[in-house]
């Protein structure tokens, strides 16, 4: 059951930047930066699966996810809840959970035997599909996912994650492109306030995350 007081977004954003740093699931190293899926160096990285391991956080910022997508969507707007493989699935689940609808997951790929199905579960004709992952960066990786699931007769006009990187300007354009929406907890900017305000990362670090935010391809580029 979703209560029916919440915070605004700004005040969620604020506590979900809190509770991403509060379990270490943000790493700053502008020194040696990490390897992200896409092969390019990032000073900042961050593993929102860790989440599933934290009952007390995990359950707020589910139910943080489910207020925003009904604010924004609506109370009544969709009929299924669809988790991408495999980070989103155990969200996906949660979120179902709240909204009392079914839930089912999309495969990345089809899988290599039986009726090589991309989405498992019950999704049908018609239906309204909420896709949920933990996080997105540019939304590309979001597409497959909506287009496999609009392959079922299915729609899909809106994606939730917790965490939205927010400094690719593409990114909205993308998935506007192919007409999905975007609803998000957090990003990289509320996550760097909170982190400066809290004194987590020395200030050596900050500023050179804060670089990279401001210019993540220059800076890309630059290391690559």
């Amino acid at each position: 059951m979703i209560p029916t007081s919440y915070p605004t977004s700004e005040e969620m954003a604020r506590l979900t930047a809190r509770m991403l740093l509060e379990i270490k699931a943000v790493h700053f190293n502008a020194a040696e930066p990490f390897t992200l899926s896409s092969g390019l160096p990032s000073p900042a990285y961050i593993d929102c699966r860790k989440l599933i391991s934290y009952p007390r956080i995990r359950t707020t910022l589910m139910d943080f996810l489910t207020v925003t997508v009904m604010r924004n969507a609506g109370f009544e707007a969709f009929d299924n809840i669809a988790g991408g493989e495999t980070a989103g699935i155990p969200f996906a689940a949660f979120v179902a959970e709240r909204m009392a609808l079914p839930m089912t997951y999309v495969r990345k790929k089809p899988k290599g035997h039986g009726k090589g199905a991309r989405i498992e579960g019950d999704m049908t004709e018609g239906q309204r599909v909420l896709l949920v992952e933990d996080l997105t960066t540019d939304g590309g990786s979001k597409l497959s996912f909506v287009d496999a699931i609009r392959d079922t007769g299915a729609t899909c006009a809106h994606t939730a994650v917790i965490f939205y990187y927010g400094i690719f300007p593409e990114t909205e354009k993308t998935l506007g492109d192919h007409g999905v929406n975007l609803h998000s907890l957090c990003t990289w900017w509320d996550v760097l306030a909170e982190a400066k305000a809290s004194g987590a990362f020395d200030a050596a670090t900050l500023t050179g995350v804060e670089e990279f935010l401001n210019d993540p391809r220059g800076w890309q580029a630059a290391r690559s």
